[in-house]
């Protein structure tokens, strides 16, 4: 074998454990119990202190590149996933420019990450008016599904679907099988709303309010339900909505949902007037809801935790102003999410093996990848080497993502990533070694 890593910790199909995994041609092809006499040319040995877990796969990425490459960057976000323990993103149709929104546009977007990637990079393609007819060629392209919006995208060249519009594209969709991902917020309950402007943050989160979610849920509900399509449900904020995901897949519907880790570390209550690091769509909300929302991962109503990493450069964020209304919405976190997640889990009694099945089983299976996510013979040789008990405090000019903004930042975290492994090879972050991947092919 090519390599062996040997861990007194490890989390796979056993739990956590002690195992010995052997690594050939980049593929895992043994895990042993702890002890057993696996010889490789490399033998890694990992301390009592670490805990080997799989890669994290994250399904939820805006690289932004290429046109605003200047708000993150291929390079830029892949290192800033492996610092983190992430060997595997898939990137967003927008805020690209051109969005992938056609297979010419796809081709754009992966010349412009070929040779720059540090971990397996894949991509979404873009459902938006008038485009039905290039869906079945980027699913053909090898996209891992289609993302919708029902509401105004933030960007003028990635417009929402009305009702009628998603109707058209879920029956494409289902004709070939492919998955509709959605960012479920309602247009007319935001248009509704208070207008958000100034620095208080209660006033923006006035300004999209619970049922703009509850709503466009229900509405997506309806839609997968009539033309009997896979639908998923983008950056959950809303526990309200927890009810109609449970008694739709209770129904039989196939129905998937996500949440972030901003969603479960922060809370509205803490959020100070004028800063605008913590703005999202839809909005960081209650104590009471963030509560329900771990309620919701124990349950299995919430199926993934996925980072939404959406940066930009610090002029969006109007730290200026401190202005709500104004500023850029995204939470950048792409490199934070395993401490940040298990900092909350383990204060509420759950174990690494939930969060790895949280941020790296479940993704990667939505996701419609069959070598991720798992230790387990005939899987990728992606590993993340975790020190649970080592804590740290952000500080945000350390982090590797482009610019020097996040809602974390000066946050005490616990959990330290102490290397990332791509295929067998430590991720060093000087020569990129990913791959972009193709759906059915990973």
């Amino acid at each position: 074998m090519d390599l062996v890593v040997r861990a007194a910790r490890a989390v796979t199909a056993e739990g956590e454990v002690p195992a010995t995994v052997g690594v050939d041609g980049g593929r895992i092809v043994a895990v042993e119990p702890g002890g057993a006499r696996l010889s490789g040319d490399r033998v890694v040995d990992l301390g009592d202190d670490v805990v080997l877990l799989p890669g994290l796969v994250d399904t939820h990425v805006h690289v932004n590149d290429p046109g605003r490459a200047e708000w993150e960057g291929f390079e830029t976000a892949t290192r800033a996933a492996a610092a983190g323990g992430v060997t595997t993103i898939v990137d967003m149709p927008l805020n690209s420019l051109p969005p992938t929104v056609d297979v010419a546009a796809l081709e754009v977007k992966r010349k412009a990450a070929a040779g720059r990637v540090h971990v397996d990079v894949g991509f979404w393609g873009g459902a938006i008016p008038g485009n039905a007819g290039e869906l079945r060629g980027l699913h053909e392209a090898g996209v891992f599904g289609f993302k919708c919006f029902l509401l105004h995208s933030g960007v003028d060249e990635f417009p929402p679907l009305d009702p009628a519009g998603l109707d058209e594209a879920l029956r494409e969709l289902s004709s070939f099988g492919a998955l509709m991902i959605v960012h479920a917020e309602d247009a007319h309950e935001i248009d509704e709303a208070p207008e958000p402007h100034g620095g208080r943050y209660v006033d923006f989160l006035r300004s999209r309010p619970r049922q703009a979610e509850n709503l466009a849920i229900s509405h997506v509900i309806d839609a997968a339900r009539r033309n009997d399509a896979r639908a998923h449900i983008l950056h959950l904020s809303s526990s309200d909505a927890l009810p109609l995901i449970a008694s739709a897949r209770r129904e039989g519907l196939a129905l998937t949902a996500e949440t972030c880790p901003h969603y479960l570390s922060f809370v509205a209550e803490e959020i100070r007037d004028g800063a605008t690091q913590f703005k999202c769509c839809p909005p960081i909300r209650e104590a009471a809801n963030r509560e329900l929302l771990w309620q919701g991962l124990a349950d299995g109503v919430i199926d993934t935790i996925v980072s939404d990493h959406s940066p930009c450069t610090p002029e969006l964020k109007r730290f200026d102003s401190g202005d709500f209304g104004e500023a850029w919405g995204g939470i950048s976190s792409l490199q934070l999410g395993l401490p940040a997640i298990w900092t909350q889990a383990r204060q509420r009694g759950f174990a690494l093996t939930d969060v790895v099945r949280w941020m790296a089983e479940h993704p990667a299976a939505q996701a419609g990848m069959r070598r991720k996510g798992h230790l387990a013979a005939g899987y990728d040789a992606d590993f993340c080497v975790f020190a649970p008990d080592e804590a740290f405090v952000v500080d945000v000019a350390k982090l590797k993502h482009r610019n020097p903004v996040s809602a974390y930042d000066r946050r005490p975290l616990a959990g330290v990533v102490r290397s990332t492994w791509l295929r067998g090879t430590e991720i060093t972050g000087d020569e990129p070694r990913g791959a972009l991947l193709t759906r059915g092919e990973c």
